[in-house]
């Protein structure tokens, strides 16, 4: 079995750590899959693409829910196809290949060079998922009971699996994986990553929405702290919107960018109203 060719040294649009680009080449050479936790927006998903465009390879994502069952990332029997073509066609029906399409676990593993699988988000499936894809991305093969045909690769995938933590996943797969959990970044390298996607930002209006994003995340009774993909968003419509650095820490504009609960959103908009009537009050005794 051919192993991925190549060194992981991150990609154009994505800033990676030197903790997580090693990650991903210890991954790779000892041939095991890359579990990624983190908050949501810290990049998972983003990851596997990088790792793709930097060593030029397919990526096929295998977005899992929470009805996901191992067995759909390999193959499928169509039965109602088959009866159907039996009641009604004029095919025949007696090729059972004909009638099992491969899931993308499968699809990575007939691929005609090597790919990156990611497996996004497998924490929404039931707890017995991870364990019933341990012989699989083990052996990196599996068997069709139906055709009496084993699959196997020839080009072992580098797989890249993203959990947001909602779920503790099994022991048993736990040791089988490579573990790295993406610290949400800190101002320095946040600016690393909004000056990839806002290289012409002006500075002021970059240091006061950093500040403001912070400190919305720093707040304790906040449910749901706004993630790096919200800021860049936040940037894009501050611009749009033309707002004043001055106005941003003052109003925080388009704060439903930011912000994606009721709740949220009430406890702050109380404490701009707060501030506001304190700064009226201050400036009727001057």
């Amino acid at each position: 079995m051919k192993r991925p060719n190549g060194t992981y040294n991150g990609s154009s649009g994505y800033i990676v750590s030197d903790e997580l680009r090693n990650s991903v080449n210890i991954a790779i050479a000892l041939q095991k899959p890359l579990l990624i936790k983190g908050e949501p927006g810290t990049g998972k998903t983003m990851l596997a693409q990088s790792i793709a465009e930097s060593l030029g390879m397919e990526l096929i994502i295998w977005n899992i829910k929470s009805t996901t069952k191992a067995q759909e990332g390999l193959y499928v029997y169509d039965t109602v196809q088959r009866l159907y073509d039996s009641q009604f066609g004029d095919q025949d029906v007696s090729d059972i290949k004909r009638y099992i399409k491969m899931g993308k676990l499968g699809e990575a593993f007939l691929a005609p060079s090597p790919v990156v699988l990611l497996i996004d988000e497998i924490d929404k499936a039931d707890l017995e998922f991870p364990n019933d894809l341990l012989w699989e991305l083990d052996q990196m093969s599996f068997y069709i009971p139906e055709t009496k045909e084993t699959i196997r690769t020839k080009h072992r995938p580098i797989v890249i699996i993203t959990s947001n933590a909602e779920k503790e996943l099994p022991d048993a797969f736990l040791r089988r994986c490579i573990f790295h959990y993406i610290e949400f970044p800190n101002a320095e390298a946040m600016e690393k990553i909004l000056a990839v996607h806002h290289p012409n930002l002006e500075r002021k209006l970059l240091e006061q929405a950093m500040d403001s994003f912070y400190m919305l995340r720093s707040l304790h009774n906040i449910q749901k702290r706004p993630s790096t993909s919200e800021l860049i968003d936040w940037l894009q419509a501050l611009v749009i919107g033309g707002i004043s650095p001055n106005r941003i820490k003052k109003e925080l504009p388009f704060l439903g960018v930011l912000l994606k609960k009721n709740e949220d959103l009430d406890l702050i908009l109380q404490q701009l109203a707060g501030k506001s009537q304190s700064r009226n009050a201050m400036s009727r005794y001057r």
